[in-house]
């Protein structure tokens, strides 16, 4: 089953079970694929709604930083459910180890030494990790590394 089918499976189950938090994210999760669609003029894959879903989640992060500065917990706490939400729909994320393994992979493939190679280390990393790591942390990472 597609990512796109099984997020319109959960808003019905949604509707069904009265859960007003779960169906207005899925909504707006439809909102922005249907966006982004409409606006490229194709049809997303389940790598490109992963994207998506990583910009929401990226989003929803920042909202809550600033919620939580400002001292508006009952704000955050919400961001903080649709984050949840958000996520149950990526795979399971990778661990640092994991994820330096790969980092470490493609290094080695890319016979990369300086920072001025790290678009060809990410060209590597990006496809195995996407949906699955901080892509702000992995560029931190590569940076460390090649650095």
């Amino acid at each position: 089953m597609s990512l796109k089918v099984k997020i319109t499976e959960d808003m019905k189950d949604a509707m069904r079970a009265k859960d007003v938090v779960r169906l207005g994210t899925i909504r707006l999760l439809q909102s922005a694929i249907k966006q982004r669609e409409v606006d490229e003029r194709i049809e997303l894959t389940d790598q490109d709604v992963m994207a998506v879903i990583e910009k929401m989640l990226k989003q929803r992060r920042d909202s809550i930083e600033a919620y939580e500065s400002a001292k508006r917990q009952d704000l955050a706490d919400a961001e903080k459910a649709e984050v949840v939400i958000l996520q149950s729909y990526l795979p399971q994320a990778l661990t640092d180890e994991e994820v330096g393994a790969i980092l470490d992979a493609a290094i080695k493939a890319t016979n990369a030494t300086s920072i001025k190679e790290m678009g060809q280390v990410m060209a590597i990393v990006k496809p195995q990790v996407v949906g699955r790591a901080d892509m702000g942390k992995l560029s931190a990472l590569i940076k460390q590394k090649l650095g």
